[in-house]
């Protein structure tokens, strides 16, 4: 493998749910869900360097993101994916990873999940492991409920803990424009086996009879009026009661003007779908510049984008 074969850069987008059941607790400790997950085009970056004699993981900020919840390295999600991989595969021993955050950390985006969707990726092609999709949802699965999902890379259903990801738009006639949205954050942090403990104290945990199917459809449409009417999250009311801001910060986007507003996957995220990126504009401004938020889109036929190496 040449030098500049040696070194890959991807963007590893976050997700939100559209619809995301609690159906029971699991004998494994884990809950059953059954969600609609899409990609957006709110991303980190990660560079992967096959250099040195170990992992090495170096993580900076980016505009609004808070690095003082990241643990030690080894608790990294995208050292883990790397980690495992040697471990299973004889993955490469000298791993340089450098992130470059842009997902709010804690936030309900999956940032950590699509950092070891990009770490399990990447490395698969730089190391040239011949490991197929399905394999690396299979090892992701290992790692967190999101990761195969992400390592999908487009709009899925997810069930069981969220080991178990059927594509949405495979056979999708035509091109199918992703949903334009704001995304906005409190600046609290929601562990997300708090928000899975307290929601058994809410009822709610499945949405309407309809509401999952109309949710599918309306991606595979691309009619966001349609989405906004059946979004659907049973977390939610837990974590409005509990962490109050989050709830706060729902009502401040439907006052601005969001056409469907969703505590993001278990949050502190909130997203509003919009009309385009110029409603999404204006909802954003009218929160204010004191929120962190972002008008982004929805990627349902993306995947993880490579790039040249980072900045220095």
């Amino acid at each position: 493998m040449s030098a500049a074969a040696r070194t890959l850069v991807l963007d590893a987008p976050a997700k939100i749910n559209l619809s995301l059941e609690i159906l029971g607790k699991r004998l494994d400790g884990y809950h059953e869900i059954r969600s609609v997950v899409v990609p957006v085009a709110l991303a980190d970056r990660v560079e992967l360097t096959l250099a040195g004699a170990a992992i090495d993981v170096a993580v900076e900020a980016g505009s609004g993101v808070d690095l003082s919840r990241i643990g030690p390295p080894e608790a990294n999600l995208a050292y883990r994916a790397a980690k495992l991989l040697q471990e299973r595969h004889g993955g490469p021993a000298g791993i340089r990873i450098r992130i470059h955050k842009r997902i709010p950390i804690g936030g309900g985006l999956g940032g950590g999940s699509a950092n070891a969707a990009a770490v399990l990726t990447g490395l698969n092609h730089l190391a040239e492991l011949g490991l197929s999709t399905a394999a690396l949802q299979t090892l992701g699965g290992e790692l967190g409920s999101d990761v195969p999902a992400l390592v999908h890379g487009k709009a899925v259903c997810m069930a069981g803990r969220g080991e178990r990801v059927s594509p949405i738009l495979e056979d999708a006639p035509r091109p199918v424009p992703g949903f334009w949205l704001v995304i906005a954050n409190p600046g609290v942090f929601v562990p997300t086996c708090h928000a899975y403990r307290i929601c058994v104290c809410t009822g709610g945990l499945t949405g309407e009879p309809d509401s999952y199917n109309n949710v599918i459809s309306s991606v595979r449409s691309g009619d966001v009026h349609g989405a906004a009417a059946v979004l659907f999250n049973g977390l939610e009311p837990g974590v409005f009661s509990a962490y109050p801001e989050t709830a706060r910060l729902a009502a401040c986007l439907r006052d601005a003007g969001g056409l469907g507003v969703l505590l993001s996957g278990s949050g502190a995220s909130v997203f509003a779908l919009v009309r385009d990126e110029a409603h999404g504009e204006d909802v954003r401004r009218k929160l204010g510049a004191g929120v962190w938020s972002v008008v982004t889109r929805t990627l349902p036929d993306g995947v993880m984008a490579a790039h040249g190496p980072l900045e220095p």
